[in-house]
């Protein structure tokens, strides 16, 4: 594999700092106590990210970045036909992914074998910042794939690509940690963006509330379309997490997460 260039060192280096600090946030203000498993969820958690990471550069290369410097370059996708400017195709192309981001994940909860796939984020039994990490390594490619055709049909510029990459990873980390925010900073906060509170209630153990809430970076979609639920009904301090047919310790293991997909809820473990 070749060095890697200085854009992804600096992506990188914002990614470890993201993460000491909400792990530091989250051992001073916890929302939660009590996690039991940590020592095998989170090696499991951190070896899909990587994973995840090392297949993205193999297989697609510089990602939905690098079909946006394709398109700019061959003046491609539907904002470059409008004529629209760059900061006019880049707010509404970074709004249209978002919207995209939070149909993607309504489909993978609605279509079974796709939910296959996604059910590896909500196997995980607790919630903190590491949560954010954990997907397998198909859906990722399965969503950067969908990324990238959007990408490549809308023109959106290649700021507003790694503006929204990197705004997508600090809030998707923000909303999965296990931090305990004064209840009148969230009231205001979710308004405007996805607050740990707001998304916990996704990854309950009820499914009509693990249907709900599918937003990561802004909470409107889920408002204007009728998916959102402000708390749940156990309580935050009481809530079960995850998904009852993955409780088994044994299905926290990285190799168990990879194959996941392929086995029913009842043969999990075996």
């Amino acid at each position: 594999m070749t060095a890697l260039d200085p854009q992804t060192l600096l992506r990188l280096g914002i990614f470890l700092g993201l993460v000491g600090l909400l792990l530091l946030a989250e051992w001073r203000w916890p929302r939660r106590g009590g996690d039991r498993l940590r020592r095998l969820r989170w090696p499991a958690n951190l070896g899909l990210v990587v994973t995840d990471a090392v297949l993205l550069r193999l297989l697609l290369g510089s990602g939905a970045v690098g079909v946006a410097w394709w398109a700019t370059a061959a003046q491609l996708g539907l904002f470059h036909r409008l004529g629209w400017s760059p900061l006019a195709a880049g707010v509404a192309g970074m709004l249209l992914l978002d919207l995209l981001i939070y149909f993607q994940h309504r489909v993978f909860h609605a279509v079974p074998l796709l939910w296959r796939l996604h059910r590896v984020h909500h196997s995980d039994i607790e919630f903190d910042v590491t949560t954010a990490l954990r997907f397998h390594p198909v859906e990722i490619l399965l969503s950067m794939l969908i990324k990238m055709a959007a990408v490549a049909a809308l023109g959106v510029p290649v700021w507003a690509v790694v503006a929204f990459e990197a705004v997508l990873n600090g809030t998707a980390m923000f909303n999965h940690a296990n931090l305990a925010l004064p209840g009148g900073l969230d009231r205001i906060l979710r308004w405007i963006v996805v607050t740990p509170d707001m998304h916990r209630v996704h990854h309950s153990v009820h499914r009509d509330e693990t249907d709900s809430n599918f937003g990561f970076n802004v909470p409107w979609w889920d408002r204007l379309f009728g998916t959102y639920r402000a708390q749940p009904r156990d309580g935050h301090g009481g809530m079960a997490i995850g998904l009852e047919a993955f409780r088994d310790p044994d299905a926290q293991h990285i190799g168990r997460l990879l194959t996941q997909p392929l086995r029913s809820p009842e043969n999990v473990s075996g």
